[in-house]
């Protein structure tokens, strides 16, 4: 699936993938760290990445907890596994939430750019990620 992923993209050199795989995990890692979370492991089977867009992880962590976590050219991100059952859904459950958030931010009717800009970052990205989880030719076994 992974491979499925990445063969529209071939732009990019498979050191670069590789490269770009690498610091994403990374990141992952380090963005669940810094909200107190430790990851032990990596579901490699289920984890799913599209060079140099986006990656989904479903990272496992030492007390018997999983997340999914999204990364990439996107705010990066995490949601217990329990709520969606696969890479595909996940990023499905990720545009829907990042939607809601930035009607929140909306609402709220902030009046700082930064958090205008933040909105509509998460918007333009949620709409990409359900073009994504939409697109089959992606999800093919």
């Amino acid at each position: 699936m992974s491979e499925q992923l990445t063969q529209n993209n071939t732009e990019i050199t498979d050191e670069q993938r590789t490269e770009w795989v690498r610091s994403q995990f990374q990141k992952a890692n380090e963005y669940l760290a810094t909200k107190g979370i430790i990851p032990d492991n990596v579901a490699v089977s289920e984890s799913r990445y599209l060079p140099p867009f986006v990656a989904v992880w479903k990272l496992n962590t030492r007390d018997k907890k999983s997340f999914w976590v999204i990364s990439g050219d996107l705010p990066t991100d995490h949601m217990p596994v329990s709520a969606a059952p696969d890479a595909r859904e996940a990023i499905r459950a990720f545009a829907l939430h990042w939607q809601l958030k930035a009607e929140q931010i909306a609402q709220a009717g902030f009046a700082d750019k930064t958090q205008q800009d933040f909105a509509n970052l998460l918007v333009s990205r949620a709409h990409g990620l359900y073009d994504l989880f939409d697109n089959e030719q992606l999800w093919q076994a």
